[in-house]
């Protein structure tokens, strides 16, 4: 958030979305009673480093890192949250002094602090563990705000998609070696993630809605869910129909490999390097769409989610509870979680960032691909537009690296004879930087750096061999040093 809209909540003062803590060389005590009132609430705003009457006495900058760090740890640690809930700390420079800012999002859940429960109420944070009508309420505005927390007591464990569980523990163990999931059972996993609970209501405890959208067989996801599908649409060249299409029925974590699937078909991948890394721009900026699409949406709308990739741009739709309505400013805006616990436990896998950040990275990359910058509106449909430029969409065309900047070839040549320290094959050297067409490749890239001599063959006899392989010669090296 940009330092001007946030000076302007400071000086509104505390509230029951505001609230300042000291926590000048350590974090106070009650830092998480704050912060679970606000979860438990409307969400909030949380600095470090401020008195209660505004006044900014900044964070001590020796120990700034190791307060970052103990807050992390503390809402990751169930005994202090629970349920956990990840927050991340950004670092803002006012009047010459370092503050931290916290946003705290509403949760779908009711979460404890210390095992107590609070609520937010004006500028201060109230127990009501006591209070079991207050407590009751509480419990019935978070199912009846979110329709991912709809419980399904009929719904059977069997009639979810088994192989998924292990699929899931490998991804949250790879984010996590120790991850928690990975010595849960099924059911333990669906209840650490808050997707099995109990209706306050009626007593019974079952499978949330949330859940079956997760790991749901497709019969099971349409009985709870009739209308639920994904379009994926390729209009190119039939623009009054399409030129492509997959109906997209099953489960989140298969509809996103599906949607991504579909992208990498039809979406060329721009050679690109950070930090001395080859890293796929085209995946980078399409995981946070497609992540965004299935998470923040609402599921109790027959409008579907769609994803059509056009000549000139990308873009997607979804049925949405607005908080605001028309263009977002990514440098300026407050993000709402409409899916909290879907969107968590894409997290916790791996496959989206912490709120608000998807938005910042579309639009920070998008620059690079396309050169362009992207647009999200919401209203009660949210739609996400991603321009395109002829080299992101032309998918085969052979001169889609011709467009290339002298720098992006420079690099990507280097690249290539970093990666040939070790001998490779032509198509792990196209693999490597992204060129589809074997022709383009060979013609415009391969062969130019065998002819300057800075590529030698592991074949020289025979170099049409399909056993070819290319590795940097010797004077390259020499070159080098």
């Amino acid at each position: 958030m940009k330092t001007e809209k946030l000076k302007e909540i400071i000086s509104c003062g505390e509230g029951i979305t505001v609230e300042f803590k000291q926590s000048k060389a350590k974090l106070n005590k009650d830092v998480f009673e704050s912060v679970c009132a606000f979860l438990n609430r409307n969400g909030g705003h949380l600095f470090l480093g401020l008195e209660d009457n505004g006044n900014i006495i900044g964070i001590e900058s020796a120990l700034g890192e190791k307060l970052k760090k103990d807050f992390v740890t503390a809402m990751n640690n169930p005994l202090k949250i629970n349920p956990t809930f990840y927050l991340s700390v950004e670092e803002i420079e006012l009047e010459g002094k370092t503050i931290f800012y916290i946003l705290v999002p509403e949760s779908s859940q009711v979460h404890r602090c210390n095992e107590r429960i609070f609520d937010r109420n004006e500028d201060g944070d109230f127990d009501i563990t006591d209070n079991t009508n207050l407590v009751f309420q509480m419990y019935l505005r978070k199912q009846g705000s979110y329709t991912e927390n709809r419980i399904f007591p009929y719904a059977q464990l069997t009639e979810l998609k088994g192989d998924l569980f292990d699929k899931v523990r490998k991804l949250a163990m790879n984010q996590k070696p120790n991850h928690p999931w990975g010595t849960m059972n099924n059911l333990e996993l669906l209840k650490s993630a808050g997707l099995y609970r109990q209706d306050l209501q009626s007593g019974k405890e079952g499978l949330t809605l949330g859940g079956i959208l997760l790991f749901g067989k497709e019969q099971l996801i349409h009985s709870a869910l009739p209308h639920y599908k994904t379009d994926a649409i390729l209009r190119k060249i039939n623009v009054d129909r399409y030129d492509d299409r997959d109906d997209i029925r099953v489960n989140l974590l298969d509809s996103y490999e599906r949607l991504m699937q579909f992208i990498a078909k039809h979406l060329n991948d721009n050679f690109y390097m950070e930090k001395d890394q080859r890293m796929s721009i085209r995946d980078k900026i399409f995981r946070e769409v497609v992540s965004n699409l299935l998470i923040h949406r609402e599921f109790t709308n027959a409008f579907p989610a769609k994803l059509v990739i056009e000549k000139d741009r990308v873009f997607t739709e979804n049925s949405n509870k607005p908080h605001q309505n028309g263009v977002i400013d990514p440098e300026n805006f407050s993000p709402y979680p409409k899916n909290p616990t879907i969107a968590r436990f894409f997290k916790e896998i791996g496959w989206v960032d912490e709120l608000g950040s998807g938005v910042r990275n579309i639009y920070k990359y998008n620059k690079i691909y396309s050169g362009a910058e992207p647009l999200f509106i919401e209203g009660d449909v949210f739609k996400t537009i991603i321009p395109l430029t002829p080299q992101a969409s032309d998918q085969a065309s052979d001169q889609d690296s011709d467009q290339d900047s002298d720098q992006v070839k420079e690099n990507r040549n280097e690249a290539i004879l970093a990666f040939c320290k070790v001998a490779r094959s032509r198509i792990e050297l196209q693999e490597f930087v992204g060129i589809k067409s074997r022709r383009y490749f060979r013609e415009k890239i391969l062969n130019p750096l065998i002819r300057q001599g800075l590529l030698k063959l592991t074949m020289p006899e025979n170099p049409n061999s399909p056993k070819q392989k290319y590795y940097v010669s010797p004077q390259t090296e020499i070159k080098k040093k």
